[in-house]
């Protein structure tokens, strides 16, 4: 399990998580690590939704195609 240290945290923060923890019956490292959980599950974000199909303006068919061959723009 990966290591986190955090250096220069504000007396005004140090303050809050100690309150925090022992209101919560946690160290400072448990309740620290509480809260980031809790903050990087709310913003699970779900994959964007794949886009869809290009329906240009007329369909491409094989007549067509076939068309295009004949005329060199293959």
């Amino acid at each position: 399990m990966a290591t986190l240290l955090l250096r220069d945290l504000p007396d005004h923060l140090h303050r809050k998580l100690k309150r925090r923890a022992t209101a919560n019956h946690r160290s400072m490292a448990k309740e620290a690590l509480a809260l980031l959980e809790s903050a990087l599950a709310a913003e699970e974000i779900a994959p964007p939704e794949p886009p869809q199909p290009f329906v240009g303006r007329f369909p491409l068919t094989d007549a067509l195609l076939d068309e295009a061959k004949s005329e060199g723009r293959a």
